[in-house]
Protein backbone atom coordinates (compact mmCIF):
# COMPACT_ATOMS: atom_id res chain seq x y z
CA UNK A 1 0.00 0.00 0.00
CA UNK A 2 2.67 2.33 0.73
CA UNK A 3 6.23 1.44 -0.55
CA UNK A 4 9.54 2.59 1.35
CA UNK A 5 10.39 6.19 1.51
CA UNK A 6 13.08 5.66 -0.54
CA UNK A 7 11.07 4.44 -3.62
CA UNK A 8 9.96 7.95 -4.03
CA UNK A 9 12.97 10.41 -2.55
CA UNK A 10 14.02 11.82 -5.48
CA UNK A 11 11.63 14.02 -7.85
CA UNK A 12 12.42 11.94 -10.83
CA UNK A 13 11.23 8.78 -9.13
CA UNK A 14 7.76 10.25 -8.09
CA UNK A 15 7.47 11.21 -11.59
CA UNK A 16 8.10 7.74 -12.38
CA UNK A 17 5.76 6.43 -9.37
CA UNK A 18 2.90 8.37 -10.83
CA UNK A 19 4.00 7.36 -14.27
CA UNK A 20 3.21 3.44 -13.20
CA UNK A 21 0.02 4.37 -11.44
CA UNK A 22 -1.36 6.10 -14.40
CA UNK A 23 -0.38 3.03 -17.23
CA UNK A 24 -1.67 0.50 -14.54
CA UNK A 25 -4.97 2.39 -13.28
CA UNK A 26 -5.23 5.27 -15.05
CA UNK A 27 -7.91 6.52 -16.72
CA UNK A 28 -9.07 9.64 -18.41
CA UNK A 29 -12.51 10.67 -19.59
CA UNK A 30 -12.84 14.39 -21.29
CA UNK A 31 -16.60 14.53 -22.71
CA UNK A 32 -18.07 17.38 -20.49
CA UNK A 33 -16.00 18.04 -17.39
CA UNK A 34 -13.05 16.59 -17.73
CA UNK A 35 -11.71 14.00 -15.12
CA UNK A 36 -8.42 11.61 -14.86
CA UNK A 37 -8.68 8.78 -12.10
CA UNK A 38 -5.76 6.57 -10.78
CA UNK A 39 -7.44 3.75 -9.46
CA UNK A 40 -6.04 1.99 -5.90
CA UNK A 41 -6.61 -1.34 -4.50
CA UNK A 42 -7.49 0.58 -0.87
CA UNK A 43 -7.65 4.17 0.41
CA UNK A 44 -4.12 4.60 1.61
CA UNK A 45 -2.89 3.78 -1.36
CA UNK A 46 -4.93 6.73 -2.90
CA UNK A 47 -3.49 8.57 0.19
CA UNK A 48 -0.07 7.84 -1.22
CA UNK A 49 -0.62 9.14 -4.82
CA UNK A 50 -2.01 12.29 -3.60
CA UNK A 51 1.01 13.09 -1.76
CA UNK A 52 3.27 11.78 -3.99
CA UNK A 53 1.50 13.97 -6.45
CA UNK A 54 1.45 17.08 -3.86
CA UNK A 55 5.24 16.54 -3.61
CA UNK A 56 5.22 17.38 -7.41
CA UNK A 57 2.71 20.36 -6.92
CA UNK A 58 -0.09 18.37 -8.64
CA UNK A 59 -3.19 19.04 -6.42
CA UNK A 60 -5.30 15.15 -6.36
CA UNK A 61 -8.37 14.58 -4.95
CA UNK A 62 -9.29 10.75 -3.14
CA UNK A 63 -12.34 8.61 -3.54
CA UNK A 64 -13.35 5.37 -1.78
CA UNK A 65 -15.56 3.32 -3.81
CA UNK A 66 -17.26 0.26 -2.88
CA UNK A 67 -14.88 -1.91 -4.92
CA UNK A 68 -11.73 0.75 -5.00
CA UNK A 69 -10.03 4.12 -4.26
CA UNK A 70 -8.94 6.42 -6.40
CA UNK A 71 -6.77 9.47 -6.68
CA UNK A 72 -7.98 11.87 -8.95
CA UNK A 73 -8.29 15.49 -10.43
CA UNK A 74 -11.06 17.27 -12.13
CA UNK A 75 -8.97 20.39 -13.76
CA UNK A 76 -7.72 20.80 -16.72
CA UNK A 77 -4.41 22.25 -15.20
CA UNK A 78 -4.12 18.91 -13.07
CA UNK A 79 -4.53 16.70 -15.52
CA UNK A 80 -2.23 18.40 -17.84
CA UNK A 81 0.55 17.95 -15.11
CA UNK A 82 -0.47 14.29 -14.26
CA UNK A 83 -0.21 13.60 -18.30
CA UNK A 84 3.20 15.20 -18.36
CA UNK A 85 4.58 13.71 -15.77
CA UNK A 86 3.39 10.18 -17.12
CA UNK A 87 5.01 10.97 -20.63
CA UNK A 88 2.28 11.82 -22.35
CA UNK A 89 3.07 15.38 -22.97
CA UNK A 90 1.56 15.17 -26.84
CA UNK A 91 -1.91 14.05 -25.39
CA UNK A 92 -1.28 16.77 -22.94
CA UNK A 93 -0.75 19.09 -25.66
CA UNK A 94 -3.86 17.73 -28.09
CA UNK A 95 -6.02 18.19 -24.73
CA UNK A 96 -4.73 21.90 -24.41
CA UNK A 97 -5.14 22.64 -28.33
CA UNK A 98 -8.57 20.92 -27.66
CA UNK A 99 -9.64 22.99 -25.00
CA UNK A 100 -8.39 26.52 -26.52
CA UNK A 101 -10.28 25.80 -29.79
CA UNK A 102 -13.31 25.29 -27.90
CA UNK A 103 -13.21 28.17 -26.34
CA UNK A 104 -12.08 30.02 -29.46
CA UNK A 105 -15.58 28.88 -31.17
CA UNK A 106 -17.75 29.25 -27.93
CA UNK A 107 -16.17 33.21 -27.96
CA UNK A 108 -17.07 33.28 -31.61
CA UNK A 109 -20.34 31.82 -31.20
CA UNK A 110 -21.19 34.41 -28.24
CA UNK A 111 -19.97 37.16 -30.36
CA UNK A 112 -22.17 36.12 -33.69
CA UNK A 113 -25.12 35.93 -31.60
CA UNK A 114 -24.62 39.51 -30.21
CA UNK A 115 -24.20 40.76 -33.16
CA UNK A 116 -27.25 38.94 -34.74
CA UNK A 117 -29.03 40.03 -31.55
CA UNK A 118 -27.83 43.86 -31.99
CA UNK A 119 -29.08 43.81 -35.80
CA UNK A 120 -32.28 42.22 -35.41
CA UNK A 121 -33.03 45.10 -32.56
CA UNK A 122 -31.24 47.75 -34.82
CA UNK A 123 -33.39 46.51 -37.84
CA UNK A 124 -36.87 46.53 -35.73
CA UNK A 125 -35.69 50.06 -34.52
CA UNK A 126 -35.12 51.58 -37.95
CA UNK A 127 -38.73 49.68 -38.94
CA UNK A 128 -40.58 51.10 -36.21
CA UNK A 129 -38.96 54.61 -36.78
CA UNK A 130 -40.11 54.56 -40.48
CA UNK A 131 -43.57 53.71 -39.52
CA UNK A 132 -43.69 57.01 -37.66
CA UNK A 133 -42.58 58.80 -39.94
CA UNK A 134 -44.96 57.30 -42.75
CA UNK A 135 -48.41 57.78 -39.61
CA UNK A 136 -47.11 61.49 -39.19
CA UNK A 137 -46.93 62.36 -43.32
CA UNK A 138 -50.01 60.53 -44.19
CA UNK A 139 -51.18 62.75 -41.00
CA UNK A 140 -50.02 65.98 -42.30
CA UNK A 141 -48.12 66.41 -38.79
CA UNK A 142 -44.68 65.65 -40.13
CA UNK A 143 -44.46 69.31 -41.87
CA UNK A 144 -45.30 71.15 -39.05
CA UNK A 145 -43.00 69.35 -36.70
CA UNK A 146 -39.43 71.51 -35.77
CA UNK A 147 -36.86 71.20 -38.25
CA UNK A 148 -34.54 68.62 -36.56
CA UNK A 149 -37.39 66.15 -36.15
CA UNK A 150 -38.11 67.00 -39.90
CA UNK A 151 -34.43 66.24 -40.64
CA UNK A 152 -34.31 63.03 -38.69
CA UNK A 153 -37.50 61.53 -40.68
CA UNK A 154 -35.42 62.56 -43.98
CA UNK A 155 -32.99 60.92 -43.21
CA UNK A 156 -34.71 57.98 -41.83
CA UNK A 157 -36.81 57.69 -45.14
CA UNK A 158 -33.66 58.25 -47.20
CA UNK A 159 -31.41 55.95 -45.09
CA UNK A 160 -33.50 53.38 -43.58
CA UNK A 161 -30.88 51.00 -42.92
CA UNK A 162 -28.47 53.20 -41.33
CA UNK A 163 -27.56 53.11 -37.59
CA UNK A 164 -28.03 55.97 -35.58
CA UNK A 165 -24.33 56.58 -36.12
CA UNK A 166 -24.44 56.67 -39.65
CA UNK A 167 -28.05 58.86 -39.69
CA UNK A 168 -26.14 61.23 -36.91
CA UNK A 169 -23.23 62.04 -38.65
CA UNK A 170 -25.20 62.73 -41.93
CA UNK A 171 -27.86 65.49 -40.14
CA UNK A 172 -26.51 69.59 -40.86
CA UNK A 173 -24.61 69.96 -38.86
CA UNK A 174 -23.75 66.60 -36.84
CA UNK A 175 -25.35 65.26 -33.97
CA UNK A 176 -24.60 62.99 -31.04
CA UNK A 177 -26.60 59.44 -31.70
CA UNK A 178 -28.12 60.56 -28.70
CA UNK A 179 -29.77 63.25 -29.91
CA UNK A 180 -30.66 61.67 -33.23
CA UNK A 181 -32.27 58.79 -30.70
CA UNK A 182 -33.92 61.19 -28.90
CA UNK A 183 -35.31 63.36 -32.21
CA UNK A 184 -36.34 59.09 -33.51
CA UNK A 185 -38.08 58.79 -30.46
CA UNK A 186 -39.75 61.57 -30.28
CA UNK A 187 -40.96 61.11 -33.87
CA UNK A 188 -42.10 57.49 -32.55
CA UNK A 189 -43.93 58.80 -29.64
CA UNK A 190 -46.23 61.48 -31.38
CA UNK A 191 -47.09 59.04 -34.27
CA UNK A 192 -48.11 56.71 -30.98
CA UNK A 193 -45.75 53.74 -32.72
Amino acid sequence: MRPPRRVVARACCRRAYLTGAFLGGGSLSIGGAPHLELRTASLEAATFLREVAEELDVPLGVVERATHAAAYAKSWDAIESILVLAGASETALALEERAVVAEARSRANRLANADHANLVRTSRAAEDQLEAVRRLRADGVLERLPDALREAAALRLRRPSDSLRELAARADPAVSKAAMHRRLRRLEELAGV
